[in-house]
């Protein structure tokens, strides 16, 4: 089998920039997930949205953005990154980075460009339907990442 492209999925709050959740597989198809504990100058907004999390949760289960960044350097240097949000997942990591005034070490690329050979519309299609066939929740990043590799398999089967 070929080797698995690299996919990331980053939950955000209600604003779209405020990463709470984060997933990405590595080379041998294993899923790493995480919460982000929210930096304080993240939090100075009243209005901030932490989605379906209390800030204790974020707070006491997540890691803080910097390791993110390191564990996320550590997997995945100088690589491309399949996404099914590129723009919402460019927002979110960008917001880790500049917190620590860095700039992004990987590039997002929409996971549907994986496949030439699918019709416009088609990704997407089966994405869904897949969503539901397995019974998971795309605001999730694991199970996001989950219904990818899942796909991608079906898909590369299909080559």
């Amino acid at each position: 089998m070929d080797e698995l492209p690299a996919f990331i999925a980053v939950e955000t709050g209600d604003d779209g920039e405020l990463p709470l959740s984060i997933a990405w597989t590595l080379s041998d198809g294993r899923v790493k997930h995480t919460l982000i504990q929210p930096d304080d100058d993240w939090l100075d907004d009243e209005l901030v949205s932490l989605g379906a999390y209390s800030l204790e949760e974020l707070t006491s289960l997540g890691v803080s953005p910097l390791d993110v960044i390191r564990e996320l350097e550590s997997d995945h240097f100088n690589a491309t990154l399949y996404t099914a949000g590129v723009g919402d997942d460019e927002a979110a990591l960008s917001r880790l980075f500049e917190t620590y005034g860095l700039d992004p070490f990987v590039e997002l690329a929409p996971a549907e460009s994986l496949y030439a050979g699918l019709a416009p519309g088609d990704w997407a299609r089966a994405r869904g339907e897949l969503f539901g066939e397995l019974g998971l929740e795309p605001l999730r990043p694991e199970e996001e990442i989950q219904v990818m590799l899942t796909l991608h398999q079906r898909l590369a089967l299909d080559d």
